[in-house]
């Protein structure tokens, strides 16, 4: 049996997954560098936006699952950041729409889903049913993605008001607020995996399960790459 990490060597595995980050994707790429027009950004926000709503429903089947109150005090905060809690607490939802109204979106058509690309909708919908149907443990682990987020929303802050100046820099909300908060979840999220996945085997599957997380957000933009920027959206080679 080959020995466990230490909980510091376990940490250095988990982080060295950033490398597979879609921060690295083409797609997110070209974003970041100025080279997507408007009608990409437009596609990519309004694909993301499916996501967006469904964090807090992956959230609610994670709390779902666990048996440990001081776990659910703790990770409900997730789904009041994105739900919001009313009055002037808006939440990530909220944030996100006014990002897509400040790209030229309207409200109505975001939320109706329009434009949700198939491959989309099947990697979101594939990580909500993981939440469900992994122990709460597990899919905790899978919200280590988070690791890497600070970064990935700070450099949109840093490039997109020069790169995109028609964006309106009131739909800049939701990065922001998810610099804090990203940083808060994943100290969480990270004290989970690193007590519950305890064996080398363990922390194997707990790798393995960052890598699922990982996939999904790849294959996201790979959808968005076909259809935005290679311009072969869904079935384009069909007679209709």
């Amino acid at each position: 049996m080959t020995k466990a990490w230490s909980k510091q060597e376990f940490e250095q595995q988990l982080r060295a997954k950033g490398a597979l980050y879609h921060i690295h994707h083409p797609f997110h790429v070209a974003m970041n560098t100025g080279k997507c027009t408007q009608k990409q950004i437009q596609g990519w926000v309004a694909n993301r936006y499916y996501y967006q709503i469904n964090i807090p429903i992956k959230d609610a089947a994670i709390m779902a699952n666990c048996d440990d109150v001081s776990v659910r005090r703790l990770w409900v905060q997730r789904i009041l950041d994105h739900d919001g809690t009313g009055d002037e607490d808006t939440g990530g939802i909220e944030a996100w729409l006014r990002l897509g109204e400040a790209v030229g979106l309207t409200r109505d058509e975001i939320i109706s889903e329009q434009h949700i690309l198939p491959g989309v909708r099947f990697a979101v919908d594939a990580y909500v049913s993981f939440a469900r149907r992994a122990s709460w443990q597990e899919a905790a682990c899978s919200s280590l993605t988070e690791l890497f987020a600070p970064t990935i929303h700070q450099k949109r802050l840093q490039t997109w008001p020069e790169h995109y100046p028609w964006i309106d820099s009131n739909g800049y909300k939701y990065f922001r607020s998810r610099l804090s908060e990203a940083r808060r979840d994943v100290e969480h999220g990270l004290a989970i995996t690193l007590d519950y996945f305890a064996t080398y085997e363990q922390q194997q599957q707990a790798l393995n399960i960052l890598q699922l997380k990982l996939n999904i957000l790849w294959s996201m933009l790979d959808a968005m790459q076909l259809a935005y920027r290679y311009d072969e959206p869904p079935f384009h080679s069909c007679d209709q």
